[in-house]
């Protein structure tokens, strides 16, 4: 049976620095990971004779605009089938390079998680084969998702505060 702790260890040996901030939120393996060895990482875990962590759940972003240098993240969670295993994947990037590569190469699935994230928080994925948006109008000028919009309109008068517990 596979345990978090054996798997850290294990990513920790292979791939060194590239891989810090392990966490176990709710038992689940949970870490981060450079830019450049995501791919390297995930193909390790795919075709690791033990892990055969193959399938890949979700990809996704986060906007941290208060977090200078890491602004975005980009989040993979994996699952393998045959163990019963799954671990989450973050790698921040920088708001003023939101490149990362493409994990189609690895995973066909890949293909529409990745346009989603591109629709919604414009994270260029190199190397996708068709990196248009999937759900919002190609005519939009902005990403939707990321957190630079009042969450408000401030100029509604038709709201009365004490509904909504102010």
């Amino acid at each position: 049976m596979l345990t978090n702790q054996a798997v850290a260890e294990d990513l920790i040996k292979q791939f060194g620095a590239a891989v810090y901030d392990f966490d176990e939120p709710f038992g689940l393996l949970t870490l981060s990971a450079s830019r450049e060895q995501i791919v390297p990482i995930l193909l390790y875990l795919k075709d690791h004779k033990t892990y055969q962590i193959n399938f890949l759940t979700d990809i996704t972003g986060v906007h941290y605009p208060d977090e200078p240098g890491r602004e975005f993240c980009v989040v993979y969670h994996a699952h393998s089938m045959v163990e019963n295993f799954r671990v989450r994947i973050k790698v921040f990037l920088a708001e003023a390079d939101l490149h990362i590569p493409s994990m189609t190469v690895l995973y066909a699935s890949a293909n529409w998680m990745e346009r989603e994230t591109f629709d919604f928080f414009g994270i260029q994925f190199d190397g996708h084969p068709n990196l248009t948006r999937i759900l919002n109008m190609e005519e939009m000028d902005y990403f939707p998702m990321r957190k630079q919009y009042p969450l408000e309109d401030g100029t509604r008068e038709d709201k009365i505060d004490a509904l909504f517990g102010r």
